[in-house]
């Protein structure tokens, strides 16, 4: 007797049977769908293709091939889009006040779409810095198969026969007014930064974000660091449409994959090679969608296990193609697993775990100079430090890749906005010793939380690179190296104790004993509280005045969904 075929319209049915559906029905067959279509499950292909940025001018062409691997493996494909922000683009200016908004346009998006046209499985395929845990955020949320593709990293520009990428442009700048090259020669480094599509080629959060998810177990073993040109980055969308109905027969959802361990896991691998801080964002955003209990401690506990061993941009030699041509993510994991520190036994979008998958993982290649030994790390410990005390009760995270102190000591520059800091570098007014402050840019604040690459490498462009030290409510861009710490919670506009700091008080910054501190006695404090007055919402209505109302501290994510009793 012929065994009776699973059916996988765990969600569609709804709308492919019955009489009081033939409206719905009629509206699918104009797209395409036959009555042979209305007996497969639907698999939606979130496509977040865009002529906005280079990261994401491709995926057109992927999604069509996540499509017809869905097809021809027994789905009903429909492909559609949402957005993306172009982060280099929006640097420096009023455009970076909706950057990190935009990752909850595009999980509300991905979500809204799925839920409403009741889509039973799901391929995302993302490019730029947000929309990886915009998607994986919206894939947490709705809990049906799914699987994760990365649109890839761009190749090194080349300038006088050197790689250069787009923060090389940010640093220029810095240069160019510090004198040290022309306009001639900045034009020169315009022209050659991003030679063409894919996400900016350092360890920058793109890439930091597409390895987290690989390590999380929500893609492609491998595809994180697959270049965006490369042709077999084609075939891996193909496979991501068939793993998504063989996801629907095996019953894998993605809150099977995304446990606390398999964040661990992510967590891991992001200390391993350097990463963004904005990991620390998007981790704790992801986390909370799956509904995992995870806080920046976790972050810190792990961190205290796990090597720094990639020479990689911004702090160091190398981008994510040479990583590729190295063995690629999995041959990290592979390095990490054998020495105990990933948990194998988490479970993957192949429905394999993750040491099964790595069994089959060739090994780093002989003679590659991006990761170090783990006997021989970059640091003994990961580079992204959680720091904590009076400036920063509920934390803030430092990067410290590349920096050869760990304590700083200096009086407070004080400034309540990007421009006015901007300014004051042009103007020499930052000194060596200085600690930067730039307030009032947290997620409520700013608001959303502007990245500071533009400051940070300017001051990298004036020599000042580890000589002054930056602090700020708002982030850093992946690109964005020195002495930085962002993340700091609660921020100014609630009230935190960063909104009480005034010019030339003493800030101390300690990655060892993991503080941050300014030295102001508590009844200075206490006579400060009491003059400090909430500035005015710098938005009265549309898209960044709801946000800022939603938003939570940095401390959990900047989540816009918190539940009410939180």
């Amino acid at each position: 007797m012929e065994k009776t075929k699973k059916d996988l319209r765990i969600n569609s049915k709804v709308i492919s049977e019955g009489v009081n559906r033939v409206p719905n029905r009629s509206m699918l067959r104009a797209v395409g769908f036959t009555d042979e279509d209305f007996k497969k499950p639907m698999i939606g292909v979130a496509s977040t293709w865009s002529e906005v940025t280079p990261c994401n001018v491709h995926i057109d062409r992927l999604a069509r091939e996540a499509k017809g691997g869905a097809r021809d493996h027994g789905g009903a494909p429909m492909i559609f889009n949402t957005i993306t922000v172009a982060d280099g683009i929006a640097m420096g200016h009023e455009g970076m006040f909706y950057s990190l908004p935009s990752r909850e346009v595009i999980a509300d998006s991905i979500e809204t779409v799925t839920n409403a046209e009741r889509l039973d499985g799901l391929v995302a395929i993302g490019g730029c810095d947000k929309t990886t845990p915009g998607c994986l955020m919206a894939l947490g949320r709705l809990n049906i198969p799914s699987v994760y593709v990365y649109g890839g990293t761009i190749q090194p520009g080349k300038l006088n026969g050197e790689d250069i990428d787009i923060v090389s442009s940010f640093e220029a700048v810095g240069q160019y007014h510090q004198g040290e090259i022309d306009e001639e020669q900045l034009h020169k480094v315009e022209c050659s930064a991003c030679p063409g599509a894919g996400a900016c080629g350092g360890m920058y959060t793109a890439n930091t974000m597409a390895s987290a998810v690989e390590a999380l177990g929500m893609s492609i073993p491998g595809s994180s660091s697959t270049p965006a040109i490369a042709d077999y980055k084609e075939e891996e969308c193909r496979q991501a449409g068939e793993m998504v109905v063989q996801l629907l027969e095996k019953d894998i959802y993605p809150r099977d994959i995304m446990t606390k361990e398999a964040f661990e896991n992510a967590i891991t691998v992001v200390m391993a090679l350097g990463g963004s801080t904005n990991a620390f964002l998007h981790l704790l955003a992801m986390a909370h969608s799956a509904d995992v209990d995870l806080s920046l401690d976790d972050f810190e506990r792990i961190r205290q296990n796990v090597p720094h061993i990639a020479d990689m941009k911004p702090s160091g030699k190398y981008v994510m193609q040479d990583l590729y041509e190295s063995g690629g993510v999995p041959a990290v994991m592979k390095l990490l697993h054998e020495h105990g520190l990933l948990h194998g036994d988490c479970l993957t979008v192949t429905g394999k775990t993750v040491a099964e998958n790595l069994a089959e993982a060739p090994p780093l290649k002989e003679g590659q100079k991006v990761i170090m030994p783990i006997e021989e790390p970059i640091k003994p410990k990961g580079p992204l430090v959680v720091l904590k005390g009076n400036l920063a009760p509920e934390g803030s995270v430092a990067k410290m890749s590349g920096q050869k102190i760990s304590r700083f000591e200096g009086p407070a520059r004080v400034y309540d906005s990007e421009a006015e800091a901007t300014q004051a570098i042009v103007d020499d007014e930052i000194r060596e010793g200085d600690v930067l402050v730039v307030r009032n840019v947290g997620p409520k604040g700013g608001p959303g939380m502007p990245e500071m690459l533009s400051i940070t490498a300017m001051i990298v462009g004036k020599g000042l690179g580890g000589k002054v030290a930056l602090l700020t409510d708002g982030r850093f861009s992946g690109g964005s190296h020195g002495f930085v710490i962002g993340h700091v919670a609660p921020e100014a506009f609630v009230g935190g104790p960063v909104g009480l700091l005034e010019n030339g008080d003493t800030i101390t910054i300690d990655s060892e004993t993991q503080e941050i501190n300014f030295d102001v006695s508590e009844e200075e404090l206490e006579e400060r509280r009491k003059n400090w007055k909430r500035p005015e919402p710098k938005h009265q209505r549309g898209m960044l005045a709801k946000y800022a109302r939603l938003v939570s501290s940095s401390a959990k994510g900047a989540v816009t969904d918190l539940d009410l009793d939180e």
